[in-house]
């Protein structure tokens, strides 16, 4: 890690222990200590085994994408993958080191450049098609509650779903009009040549259409094996949902029988695209302010609020950066002696 890099995590450390004693600033000690100690360990460890669960799904993802053109590269070397990129999603903004970071894992564990970058490709473009499919799904079932309950939070639960959208149908677009899409892109950032140098500008011309070279000839590669895209979508999907049914233990856990899981797992979805929407590294704030939101009027005690949005961000965001950590110091397959 660069020290930038560790900079990074010592803020979002230091975010999240500032947000936990703001949450349980006006809570007495004895009080949460009661329902902590009252907690259903059985519904704790589902919650923990859902994370696991999204984890290793994760891992045989990759797996499957990686191996299929690299028979040499390792189950073992996939669990590192999307351990290291739990890490660095949630140190950069808009989890934007997690690409480049996976890259290089995969690289150092002998798979070419090329194919790491054919399988993360497509990984990605199949794990965006799901959010925005199961993101239509809990609209139809929980934007009626998001309105009455936070209306303030649906803009930014449809800002966020318009993002995901456009970038599933420019990737999509790519794929399958290149030539078309490739002018339209180019025509699109012409405008930018009047508020940066000329020389920036072509740079950044350059830069662009190299990436939209890049991934249509890695889409090529890869877009035409259907049987295993096929089987990539239903991991991914039971890969989110694993997810996505976090709140619900930990609601469970804390005696909140009256909890229904479709409808927390729908409002996750929609916080899921509002955590998108904040620069601040793993959306810190952001977060935490829409589980607060659209989950206290299934928890009536602020304790157990509090408890409840610290377990589920420790369980969704702080177990991968500690996974992530542990992941870094593990050599690959390849450079074990």
């Amino acid at each position: 890690m660069s020290k930038r890099n560790k900079l990074s995590l010592l803020f979002v450390i230091a975010i999240g222990l500032l947000i936990a004693w703001y949450a349980l600033r006006d809570i007495k000690f004895t009080v949460l200590i009661h329902d902590l100690t009252k907690l259903n360990p059985a519904w704790l460890l589902l919650a923990v085994c859902c994370i696991l669960a999204y984890l290793f799904f994760e891992t045989v993802i990759t797996y499957l994408l990686v191996h299929s053109s690299n028979p040499k590269f390792t189950f073992h070397d996939a669990i590192r993958v999307p351990l290291v990129e739990q890490l660095f999603n949630g140190i950069t903004p808009f989890s934007s080191g997690g690409q480049p970071a996976q890259l290089v894992i995969l690289m150092q564990s002998g798979v070419d450049a090329g194919k790491a970058t054919s399988a993360l490709m497509m990984k990605f473009v199949v794990y965006q098609i799901m959010i925005v499919f199961n993101f239509i799904i809990s609209l139809i079932i929980g934007f009626e509650f998001l309105i009455d309950k936070v209306h303030a939070l649906a803009w930014f639960v449809l800002f966020g779903f318009l993002i995901h959208l456009v970038v599933i149908v420019v990737l999509l677009m790519i794929m399958y009009w290149y030539q078309f899409t490739k002018k339209i892109i180019n025509l699109i950032i012409k405008p930018l040549r009047w508020f940066v140098g000329e020389g920036r500008y072509q740079n950044w011309v350059i830069i662009v259409n190299e990436k939209i070279d890049s991934f249509y000839t890695e889409s090529v590669k890869i877009g035409h094996q259907w049987k295993l895209l096929g089987k990539v979508f239903i991991l991914t999907f039971f890969q989110l949902l694993f997810y996505y049914m976090i709140p619900y233990f930990v609601m469970r856990s804390l005696g909140c029988n009256n909890a229904n899981i479709i409808m927390v797992t729908s409002l996750n979805i929609l916080i899921f695209l509002v955590i998108s929407m904040f620069p601040i590294p793993g959306g810190a704030g952001g977060a935490e302010y829409s589980f607060e939101m659209l989950f206290k009027s299934y928890i009536y005690s602020s304790t157990k609020l509090a408890v409840a949005m610290i377990l589920w961000r420790i369980l969704t965001y702080y177990v991968g950066l500690v996974l992530g950590l542990f992941a870094l110091l593990v050599k690959p397959s390849k450079n074990k002696k």
